[in-house]
């Protein structure tokens, strides 16, 4: 093979010119070299900088053009005999944040995508085989390719200002293919390493801190943000000069490894179920790498990422990856943001579980004091000390410094009465889900605070137009529904009643943005978009059972899709109470596509709120107020199907209502508000792909493909 052109197995040679036309649209990001002289008389080191000439809200990618700049700095190093050193930094706060993925689409063939996988090897593998010591300064974000290539440098610092620190592939569909199911393996071990590979990507994509990074022994030393630099290269000197010598405990590739590897099996099957093949993909890497030597492990991970980068599952996730990362950010639908008022003051309406979680979140973002008001002192004071036994908790993680859990505490009070939302401009209601008790709290807020203040509704299922239609001032009522738990779920539906006026929504999302959370416009409709499609969707395995299906067959029906829990798993998360209220909201409205379960409502009116027992199998109790029903069971196919075309006419009914703007909007909800998978792509583009959007609505839902903008 040539040094310019790159095959795969039994695949044609493709050049690096060929390679640059295909991502034609690369911000390159450069690979800037200057010398620099180490102190304590080490020699001269030459320090590669990489920086795409953006600051940082635009990250440094690798896409062709950006690995042979990076190519050229380390030849031009190998070249010379006057230094000691070769180290690589990125720009202000950023490292590099992976592979550069907007030309992925535009990769036609798997020649091309072998080639795009082992351009990578062969530039970052040098990194680790120049014949002076390298380093990599780990300066800012590092995320996949530059994670990996920080991995192949035989030295690694990193700041303890790094906020994000990842290998991020497998929640895309793709595998660490440059390197990392290779190296980190043999560098912290299988168990670490398969919490960075596997666990962390299918945990919403967890990142890591620069604390961690060197605590996992990633990183040889750690220093501080303000002079990482200057002294990553003190620290350099002393190891060029063998006053510092790096040890690092051996890797036990023995017993350890076979069970960090079956571990991490029987997590994957459990939670996916087959449904998404790069996680075990990048698993059986990991499980070959302790056998393998370096040319053989990138080889495997050169056909892994050549076969992924075709694959149905990198669009896929590629889609939810734009959703997430760009529609997030610019809200169909959304007013002007200068129309949003200040919000120095919150009050939340009740002091439940709910209550206090919103409670925490709006004093942790919004920095304000926040008020929460009930009619029972015992229930008030309660309610407080939940939030701030959540700040002790985050205090105790180191999640928040004392100054600031002090902080927090003082920012959160109790009220018997409403008066205490005098001077408040946002306020937010979560009480007992009843439309005649959240019009009496309304009247009751409205009362005490200014006209401008905007009050909005957690309500789940009931209309936002009717919950402001009898107050002076309706324009000033939003939703704002969040899910549960709220800290973790991304979601927020911001609902425009009919009445509601642009100053007030502007002023939701505005609160939204601050939150941190994803909001998206919906109109005010019943249970608005994630309830409507999770109720439908739950009421078909409910309907399966009350045929005559066993419970336990219905339920396992829809694994193949690898959702994060089963219907009634979820429905027991949901709450068998709340789940019948909404059910019974929506067949009001819909009384032809929406049921009421009658084993459901037996279930609530038995009071029993657990469905499975302490075993995870169905509560024998529980089991026989299922039973009973009729005779005519459900195979597990079936039941999947129907649950399936049941959503595509739902989303299709939805977006013609004008529910919300687009199916990318659908897709958004589901993925963050209910966990639709990631793997997937979204709900549209799957029922696409399988071939239902047409069998039940006669058209798909992307005509030309999903577009995330």
């Amino acid at each position: 093979m040539s040094g310019t052109d790159e095959r795969g197995a039994g695949g044609a040679p493709v050049s690096r010119e060929a390679l640059r036309e295909v991502f034609a649209d690369e911000v390159v990001t450069r690979a800037l070299s200057r010398d620099v002289q180490l102190p304590y008389g080490a020699g001269k080191a030459v320090l590669i900088t990489l920086d795409n000439g953006h600051d940082h809200t635009k990250p440094n990618t690798f896409g062709p053009a950006g690995l042979l700049s990076l190519d050229d700095a380390i030849e031009a190093a190998r070249a010379r005999t006057d230094i000691t050193a070769v180290a690589v930094t990125g720009k202000p706060f950023i490292f590099a944040v992976g592979a550069d993925l907007t030309g992925v689409p535009q990769v036609q063939n798997r020649d091309q995508a072998y080639a795009v996988a082992k351009l990578g090897h062969d530039v970052f593998r040098k990194l680790g085989e120049l014949d002076v010591p390298t380093f990599a300064f780990v300066n800012g974000a590092a995320m996949g390719g530059g994670v990996e290539a920080a991995l192949h440098c035989r030295y690694r610092t990193v700041s303890s200002g790094v906020p994000a620190f990842a290998l991020p592939e497998a929640f895309l569909g793709l595998v660490p293919g440059w390197g990392g199911t290779y190296l980190l393996p043999r560098l912290i071990g299988a168990e670490q390493a398969l919490k960075i590979v596997i666990d962390n990507p299918l945990a919403q994509n967890k990142t890591i801190k620069g604390p961690q990074v060197r605590s996992m022994g990633i990183a040889d030393a750690m220093f501080e943000p303000a002079d990482f630099v200057e002294e990553s290269l003190r620290w350099a000197a002393q190891v060029v000069k063998g006053e510092i010598t790096v040890e690092r405990p051996e890797v036990d590739t023995g017993r350890a490894w076979d069970q960090a590897i079956d571990n991490a099996r029987f997590m994957l099957e459990g939670k996916l179920r087959g449904a998404a093949p790069a996680p075990v993909r990048a698993l059986e890497l990991v499980a070959a790498a302790k056998d393998r030597s370096r040319d053989e492990g990138f080889a495997a991970e050169d056909e892994a990422l050549a076969d992924l980068i075709m694959s149905e599952e990198l669009t896929a996730g590629l889609y939810a990856f734009d959703l997430n990362q760009k529609r997030a950010r610019r809200p169909a639908g959304a007013p002007d943001p200068s129309l949003a008022r200040p919000v120095t003051k919150v009050g939340v309406v009740g002091a439940g579980l709910m209550a206090g979680q919103l409670a925490l979140l709006f004093a942790r973002r919004l920095d304000v004091p926040v008020v929460l008001t009930d009619l029972d002192q015992e229930r008030l004071d309660r309610g407080v000390d939940y939030v701030h036994g959540e700040v002790d908790k985050l205090l105790a993680k180191g999640r928040v410094s004392a100054d600031k859990a002090n902080r927090l505490k003082s920012q959160v009070s109790g009220s018997l009465t409403m008066d205490a939302f005098a001077d408040a401009d946002f306020v937010i209601e979560a009480v007992f889900e009843r439309m005649s008790v959240k019009q009496d709290v309304f009247a009751q807020v409205e009362a005490v605070v200014s006209p401008e203040a905007v009050l909005a509704t957690n309500t789940s299922s009931l209309s936002v137009t009717e919950m402001a239609a009898k107050l002076r001032h309706p324009e000033r009522v939003v939703g704002f529904h969040f899910f549960n738990p709220v800290a973790v779920l991304p979601l927020l539906e911001v609902v425009r009643g009919e009445r509601t006026d642009d100053a007030t929504l502007a002023t939701a999302f505005a609160t939204a943005k601050q939150l941190k959370k994803t909001a998206v416009l919906c109109k005010d409709a019943p249970a608005f978009v994630v309830n409507r499609l999770l109720t439908l969707f739950m009421g078909e395995v409910l309907g399966a059972v009350e045929e005559g299906t066993e419970p336990e067959a219905a339920d396992r029906a829809v694994a193949p899709l690898g959702l994060p829990m089963s219907p009634l798993m979820l429905l027991q998360l949901v709450g068998p109470a709340v789940a019948l209220h909404v059910s019974e909201t929506l067949h009001e409205a819909f009384p032809d596509r929406f049921g009421v379960s009658g084993q459901l409502r037996r279930l609530v009116d038995s009071g029993r709120t657990e469905i499975f027992g302490s075993d995870l199998q169905i509560d024998p109790e529980v089991r026989k107020m299922f039973a009973g029903g009729g005779d005519n069971a459900s195979g597990e196919e079936e039941i999947k199907q129907r649950a399936l075309e049941a959503l595509a006419r739902e989303i299709r009914i939805m977006l013609d209502e004008g529910v919300v703007a687009e199916p990318a909007d659908i897709d958004l909800c589901l993925i963050t508000g209910a966990g639709w998978p990631f793997h997937l792509g979204g709900i549209t583009p799957y029922l696409d792909r399988s071939g239902i959007a047409e069998k039940v609505n006669g058209a798909r839902f992307h005509p030309d493909g999903p577009k995330a903008v």
